[in-house]
């Protein structure tokens, strides 16, 4: 496994692993609204604007395969995401991993937004969550989250 700063002409590729992940997880737990409301923030302008400040991470296999993606803007984490044939192998625990350690050279918290299908994730990782928010989307449906924060040593 290899994690490395994603380079511009990554950009489908990090768009791809954060839409496949969403189109794939994201139905389970939310309505269709919120689901396109994941896909139209995880935009071109959006992910081409964090790798062009160098937030933008890439995770890949042991063959070079891309596996998943990280931005870390800060003290937060952002854009996590595993492809679902990687899930549940420790990849996305990588991931958080390699992010906390990049924020801990400046802060002494991580925070993030944590979705529904991440959120016990991240408290078995010693998140806690503080703030609970909704958004409301297309048709009426929501999309609710948590914000979590976790004291880095």
């Amino acid at each position: 496994m290899e994690i490395r700063k994603a380079k511009i002409t990554e950009l489908e590729l990090v768009k791809e692993i954060s839409h496949r992940t969403i189109k794939a997880v994201y139905p389970h737990y939310y309505p269709f609204g919120a689901v396109e409301f994941f896909l139209a923030y995880h935009s071109d302008e959006h992910i081409r604007q964090d790798i062009e400040d160098e937030h933008v991470f890439l995770l890949t296999d042991d063959e070079g395969q891309a596996a998943g993606t990280v931005t870390v803007n800060g003290c937060e984490i952002n854009r996590l995401f595993v492809l679902p044939e990687y899930q549940g192998k420790g990849f996305g625990g990588k991931l958080i991993a390699f992010a906390e350690k990049l924020i801990s050279q400046s802060y002494s918290e991580a925070e993030l937004s944590a979705s529904f299908p991440a959120k016990e994730i991240y408290l078995k990782k010693g998140y806690k969550a503080f703030e609970f928010h909704k958004i409301l989307t297309e048709n009426g449906d929501y999309l609710c989250y948590d914000y979590m924060k976790k004291e880095l040593l």
